[in-house]
C-alpha cells in the first residue's frame, strides 16, 4: 500500500447556540464555540475532528484554538496521516498545551485511519461494540427548577442524572434533597462541583449529601490542590472523581500514586484526543482504578468519537456524553444515535459522522494547503 500524504486541512469555527443558558460553578455557557478540522489525504479520503474549548476549564477560547490549528495544519501538510504517533509528537513539540485544538487533529487522524483500514473506530482501537448509556446533566438553578428538570430526565428514560453543584453547603444540599424527593430512590444521581468548594466545605457538604445515595462527586475543589483532593477523599463517604485535575497521563500517574481520587474523568478536549486518553485509561487500569468519559460542548461528531473509545475500553465504566442535548440544532450526518440514555454506535469506518454541507458553508473557514 502506498503511504498517503496530507494535501490540505480545512479549519472551521464551529458555532451552535444552546437551547438555554447552562450554569456551572465556574461560569455560564449559552453556546458551543468549537472548532472543526477536516484533514484531506491524497488517496481521496478525509478525516473529521472536533475540539470544544471551554475557556474556564481548558484555558482556550475558540479564537486561540482556531489560530493554533492553523499552525498545526502547516506542520502536518505533506506528511503521512497514518503515523499518528509522529504527527502528535510534532504538535506537542511545537505547542505544549492547546489540548482542544490538538483534540480536533487527533480525532480527524483516527477517523482517517479508520477509513483507510475500513474499520469503525471501536474496532480500530481493538475493542468491540457494547451497550452504552449516558446520563443527562442539570445546570445550577433553584432547587425547584432543578427538581423539575430531574423529573423530566427520568421520564425521558435516562438511567442517571448528573447534577451541577459547587455554591455552598446549604443551597447544594437543598438542591439534591429536592431532586431526590422528585425522582425517588431508584435512579442514579451523580454530582459535579466543578471546583466550587474549598476543602472544609467539600467535606461537610459531601457528608451531608451521603444519605441521598450519590454515586460519585466530580472535582470538589480547585484543580491545583492535589493534597486537598486527597484529604477530601479520605473524609468523604462519596467516591471522588478527578476531572479538571486530570489533563494527561502524567496527571493521572501523580493522582493515582497519591491516592487522591477514586476515578478519573477523561475528556478528549482536555487530553488532546484519543491518543492520550488511552494512556490515562492505562494508568487507571495499572492501579486498579476505573474511569468515566465526559464531554465539554461537542456535537454528536465529537461525542461519537468518545463513545467509540468507551466501547473499546471496558475499564471506562461511566459515560457522560450529553452535550448535544443542549444544542439548538444538530448539523451531524450519521454518527451515534440516542434512545433516551442508550447510545448506538455506527459500524461505518472511522467514527462514522460527517457534517451537513449547507451548515458547513455558513461557517467561517480557512484552508491550509501545501
Amino acid at each position: 500500500m502506498n503511504t498517503p500524504a496530507i494535501t490540505k486541512i480545512d479549519i472551521y469555527k464551529f458555532n451552535i447556540r444552546y437551547n438555554q443558558p447552562f450554569r456551572v460553578s465556574l461560569g455560564l455557557l449559552d453556546n458551543a464555540e468549537n472548532i472543526l478540522v477536516r484533514i484531506h489525504a491524497d488517496n481521496g479520503l478525509y478525516g473529521l475532528g472536533e475540539g470544544a474549548p471551554i475557556w474556564f476549564i481548558a484555558g482556550e477560547t475558540q479564537a486561540i484554538a482556531f489560530e493554533s490549528a492553523k499552525v498545526f495544519a502547516r506542520l502536518l501538510i505533506g506528511k503521512d496521516p497514518l503515523d499518528i504517533e509522529a504527527r502528535l509528537k510534532e504538535m506537542d513539540a511545537f505547542l505544549s498545551n492547546n489540548t482542544t485544538a490538538k483534540c480536533a487533529f487527533d480525532m480527524a487522524l483516527y477517523d482517517l485511519l479508520g477509513k483507510v483500514a475500513g474499520l469503525p473506530l471501536y474496532q480500530l482501537l481493538g475493542g468491540s461494540k457494547r451497550e452504552l448509556y449516558t446520563d443527562l446533566t442539570i445546570g445550577i438553578d433553584t432547587p425547584e427548577a432543578m427538581a423539575r428538570a430531574a423529573l423530566d430526565i427520568q421520564q425521558r428514560g435516562f438511567p442517571a442524572i448528573k447534577v451541577k453543584l459547587g455554591t455552598n453547603r446549604g443551597d447544594d444540599v437543598d438542591r439534591i434533597r429536592a431532586i431526590r424527593q422528585a425522582v425517588g430512590a431508584d435512579i442514579t444521581l451523580r454530582i459535579d462541583a466543578n471546583q466550587g468548594w474549598d476543602v472544609p466545605t467539600a467535606i461537610a457538604t459531601l457528608n451531608a449529601l451521603a444519605p441521598f445515595d450519590i454515586q460519585y462527586c466530580e472535582e470538589p475543589i480547585r484543580h491545583w490542590n492535589n493534597a486537598g483532593l486527597k484529604q477530601v477523599r479520605e473524609h468523604s463517604p462519596i467516591p471522588i472523581t478527578a476531572d479538571e485535575t486530570v489533563f494527561d497521563h502524567h496527571d493521572a500517574f501523580r493522582l493515582a500514586a497519591m491516592g487522591a481520587c477514586d476515578f478519573f474523568n477523561i475528556k478528549l478536549a482536555k487530553s488532546g484526543g484519543i491518543h492520550t486518553a488511552l494512556k490515562i485509561n492505562a494508568i487507571a487500569e495499572a492501579t486498579g482504578m476505573k474511569c468515566m468519559l465526559g464531554c465539554m460542548a461537542e456535537t454528536r461528531l465529537g461525542l461519537g468519537a468518545a463513545a467509540h473509545l468507551v466501547s473499546a475500553r471496558p475499564n471506562i465504566v461511566y459515560t457522560d456524553l450529553d452535550a448535544c442535548f443542549l444544542h439548538s440544532l444538530d448539523p451531524v450526518i450519521g454518527g451515534i444515535s440516542y434512545n433516551g440514555g442508550a447510545i448506538t454506535l455506527p459500524d461505518t469506518p472511522g467514527h462514522g459522522a460527517d457534517i451537513d454541507a449547507d451548515f458547513l458553508n455558513r461557517l467561517e473557514k480557512v484552508t491550509i494547503e501545501g
